[in-house]
């Protein structure tokens, strides 16, 4: 199960653990791919140390195999592009400040309308190399031909050793972060049970809003494991695991948010009580009881979302039930202690709505049904994106053909 990773994680030595870090995986195989594109460019190139190859490959050679085959495109064009602008430039006037200024003027304009991308300097810094020498066609060949070699033998090197993918690392991050918002429900609901300062309370938002870093973190782990699925021979379903995960993100980032909302609360409370306990005992130890459910089922459900065995993912939905219905049981019982303070005195009605309406929206998050619903409206909505881009593709190339038909008639 998906729980125990940790333990397994901890018993593992430095080489299993390095196996599992994208920039280890990353130095080593880039470091060897530009190595081999450098020993099959000696062969190839006339150049003395073709260094452009390695260059190419280092570049090209990426976490995902997506990722490398994208990444090679753009660099190949970026080249050819920058060369062919340099060879057009040399027939017509030589090098001179005025000839470079133009030079890589159209470089830069040219890479934005091919979209390199992010290698649109490198359409310029190709021209300038080409332009800046004396037999411009052997070295515009040359440089052509090392820049194929490196994208060529990136490409082949991720094709015949598959980058890992890297699902299970994206996993550990998502279980990473419920953990962290589960220490901090517990934490403001502690606050909940006594009399803080607002000084304390506010350390609680503070912590709540660096949540948000937190979350941009995981998503940057998300995206390379959802590079790592696409185009990878080794992944069926890819689409389903990475909807999965994206979801589940997705509703831990929304808890998050009402997390930052609740130690609002809180800190909004300890403003009105001057020094005094926030809650009355019973209500505060209902509020503090619903929390700790409620945390406990945000770990749940990240374990459900990266559980990929069908036995675990049952046995953790029906953890995550569990917890939810002890957290809505809970949930009603501190409801009815706070009904009765707002009765009491009703100036505070309104923060202790707050307090149950934060709450119910993390549960109603959490709640398998809610998930099931929203995972299949996000992959209805990419299957359908993905059909209306094929159907765009289908009635392009049936235009580029009626026009050819036309223009050669």
């Amino acid at each position: 199960m998906a729980r125990g990773r940790g333990r397994r994680d901890r018993g593992d030595g430095v080489f299993a653990r390095l196996r599992r870090d994208p920039f280890a995986v990353q130095t080593v195989r880039s470091a060897a791919a530009a190595t081999l594109s450098y020993v099959v460019a000696l062969r190839l190139s006339s150049e003395p140390a073709p260094l452009t190859a390695p260059l190419t490959a280092l570049l090209v050679v990426q976490v995902t195999l997506y990722s490398t085959v994208t990444t090679s495109l753009r660099r190949v064009n970026s080249v050819v592009v920058g060369v062919l602008i340099a060879i057009a430039f040399s027939v017509v006037v030589g090098l001179s400040w005025w000839s470079l200024a133009l030079v890589i003027l159209a470089s830069l304009l040219v890479g934005r309308l091919v979209r390199v991308e992010e290698f649109i300097p490198e359409v310029a810094i190709s021209a300038m190399l080409v332009l800046g020498v004396t037999q411009v066609s052997d070295t515009a060949w040359d440089r052509v031909l090392e820049t194929l070699i490196g994208a060529v033998v990136g490409m082949l090197f991720n094709l015949l050793l598959a980058p890992p993918v890297w699902v299970d690392s994206a996993g550990d991050s998502i279980e990473d972060l419920a953990r962290r918002m589960r220490l901090l429900l517990l934490d403001v609901a502690d606050e909940f049970t006594g009399a803080p300062p607002v000084e304390r309370a506010a350390t609680r938002l503070h912590e709540a809003r660096r949540l948000d870093n937190d979350v941009a973190d995981v998503d940057g782990a998300l995206r390379t494991a959802e590079d790592s699925l696409r185009l990878n021979p080794r992944v069926k379903e890819g689409l389903l695991h990475r909807v999965v995960l994206r979801t589940g993100l997705d509703t831990l980032e929304i808890c998050a948010v009402v997390l930052r909302v609740l130690a609002r609360t809180l800190t909004d409370l300890a403003k009105h009580r001057n020094g005094d306990p926030l809650l009355p005992e019973p209500a505060a130890l209902a509020v503090r009881e619903t929390a700790q459910y409620t945390a406990d089922a945000l770990v749940s459900f990240a374990v459900l979302v990266t559980t990929q065995g069908s036995e675990d993912a049952e046995a953790a939905e029906t953890r995550l039930a569990g917890e939810l219905r002890a957290a809505r049981a809970c949930r009603d019982h501190a409801a009815d202690r706070l009904l009765a303070l707002a009765l009491a005195n009703p100036g505070r009605w309104q923060l202790y709505g707050a307090l149950l309406t934060e709450i119910d929206r993390i549960l109603d998050e959490l709640d398998p049904e809610h998930r099931g619903r929203r995972l299949m409206e996000e992959l209805d909505r990419r299957v359908r994106e993905s059909s209306d881009r094929r159907r765009r593709l289908a009635l392009r190339h049936r235009r580029d053909a009626r026009r050819s038909t036309r223009t050669g008639g």
